[in-house]
């Protein structure tokens, strides 16, 4: 659908830095009128710093952005919604509490009396309907009255579009101005029928003369419903074209930069017993609130079994259940280890840490941990894990908060191998660390595998996975598969699978 028409968005040679780290380098991009545009690519590729450049959130720091032939360079998000670009965040961002109208027009209010701040209420809900009109083929399917939280997900996802549509304002004729829609993961959370008839509801979008610009990992979706794609590695177009030409493998490789068959399979550590080790944790037909919606598992002593998944697949969920934090909507969990489970949260700063508390205070403090001690003894503790994980600080003394995002994760780390726990569950372990510290970390695992621990890995870095573990399920749509050897797998079979 592309053809040779004018693009309606066309961004040349972009390049954002923060600080000494580029982003964005040289990347340009042309998005037609009336088109669904796929934008791919894995983990901080650069995705959504073109997004939030695009959306005025950003300011570029070199080329050239023309939307409609004209040039464009928003200073705010308000900016950017008067020109017609607007956003459905991958985050669900309704008030449960508040009807379809008021969520749809929230910010947007219009006013009978200005000065006095009367709603124009019959306004209101004239700009609701047309929105929703546009997003589902059966106004009557989502109630302008309605509650937000009574609404299914899929129905809570029309109305998030039907608000990214409002806020663009309308035209003189009464229609909706947008012009572009920036769709961030819009599926994560959806399961395979809600995601269709989502992308049914965006195609007609599409044919009413809207540009979407679809940032996803899902492959499946991009061949089925995209008209061309973009692949953004390290910074830089790695790759486009239209996806229904191009062999999945083939994009694959342009995420990833290597080919499918490039195995790292003779870097995967001898197994730790997966077979003979007894079992310290089972899980049968796990569920929780929303994801994940059925998950099995068998964790036996000695073994590293890696989850691979994408954002929104249910990864985190799965974890925190087992560890019984969240509620569990059905399915059995049994747990078989003496000295407990413990989890490694992957949001070190909301619940990971007490970031205004002492470095050694966050390793000493724990359930196992005296009630009383001396100080000498909380800091002497703090030190011997400064030198242990190389921890960039300037004494056991010094805050939480003050450190790097890195050195705040390895002092989450210290706190969890002191707990000395059977099993751990591991989120993102090595987010924000350096390279060193990246294979100190994994080695460390191991080790603890080879000792007799038990642990469950979630990591977004595929080569971590088929590099560290003994096992890997992969978790699709909130569905684990079973598990299979690492020696199987490959980062990109790894990715070829989560994403189809």
């Amino acid at each position: 659908m592309g053809g040779e028409r004018a693009p309606l968005l066309e961004v040349t040679g972009l390049a954002k830095a923060f600080g000494p780290n580029p982003v964005l380098r040289d990347v340009s991009l042309r998005v037609a009128p009336a088109s669904i545009h796929a934008l791919l690519g894995e983990n901080g590729a650069g995705k959504s710093t073109l997004a939030r450049v695009l959306l005025g959130m950003e300011r570029a720091d070199a080329g050239a952005i023309l939307l409609g032939g004209a040039r464009y360079a928003p200073a705010s998000a308000e900016e950017a919604r008067r020109a017609g670009v607007v956003l459905v965040p991958q985050e669900r961002t309704l008030c449960a509490h508040l009807t379809v109208v008021d969520n749809v027009m929230l910010g947007i209010e219009p006013l009978a009396r200005a000065r006095l701040g009367i709603r124009d209420r019959s306004r209101a809900r004239a700009v609701a309907r047309a929105a929703i009109a546009l997003v589902t083929a059966d106004p009557g399917r989502v109630p302008l009255d309605a509650r937000a939280g009574e609404l299914g997900v899929a129905d809570q996802q029309l109305v998030e579009i039907a608000r990214a549509l409002a806020q663009g304002g309308l035209r003189e004729d009464g229609r909706l101005a947008a012009r572009l829609l920036v769709l961030d993961e819009p599926t994560s959370s959806l399961g395979q029928s809600d995601a269709a008839r989502l992308f049914e509801r965006v195609g007609a979008l599409r044919d009413a003369g809207l540009a979407v610009l679809l940032v996803t990992h899902f492959l499946s979706d991009v061949r089925a419903h995209a008209d061309r794609y973009t692949v953004l590695r390290d910074g830089r177009v790695a790759g486009e074209g239209d996806p229904r030409e191009i062999e999945p493998a083939q994009i694959v490789r342009e995420m990833l930069g290597r080919a499918l068959d490039d195995s790292r399979a003779s870097a995967v550590p001898e197994a730790a017993r997966p077979d003979g080790g007894e079992v310290v944790l089972e899980a049968e037909g796990v569920s929780g609130v929303k994801r994940p919606k059925r998950a099995s598992l068998t964790l036996r002593r000695g073994e590293i079994l890696g989850i691979a998944g994408l954002v929104g697949s249910g990864r985190t969920e799965l974890l925190r259940i087992l560890a019984g934090l969240d509620p569990r909507r059905g399915g059995t969990v049994a747990l078989r280890a003496p000295r407990g489970i413990g989890l490694l949260s992957e949001d070190r700063g909301g619940e990971g840490l007490m970031l205004g508390r002492s470095l050694a205070e966050n390793v000493w403090l724990s359930r196992r941990a005296p009630r009383f001690a001396r100080p000498r003894s909380v800091l002497s503790e703090g030190a011997r894990w400064i030198e242990e994980l190389a921890i960039r600080a300037r004494g056991p003394e010094q805050r939480a908060g003050e450190l790097s995002g890195g050195n705040q994760q390895k002092v989450q780390i210290a706190r969890l191998l002191r707990e000395d726990f059977d099993v751990l569950l591991v989120d993102e372990p090595t987010r924000g660390i350096d390279v060193a510290s990246k294979a100190q970390v994994l080695a460390l695992l191991r080790d603890l595998a080879r000792a007799g621990k038990a642990i469950v890995l979630v990591s977004s870095q595929l080569d971590e996975l088929v590099t560290t573990c003994d096992r890997i399920a992969v978790l699709r749509r909130g569905t684990l598969d079973p598990p299979r050897p690492a020696s199987s797998w490959t980062e990109a079979s790894l990715l070829l699978e989560a994403s189809s």
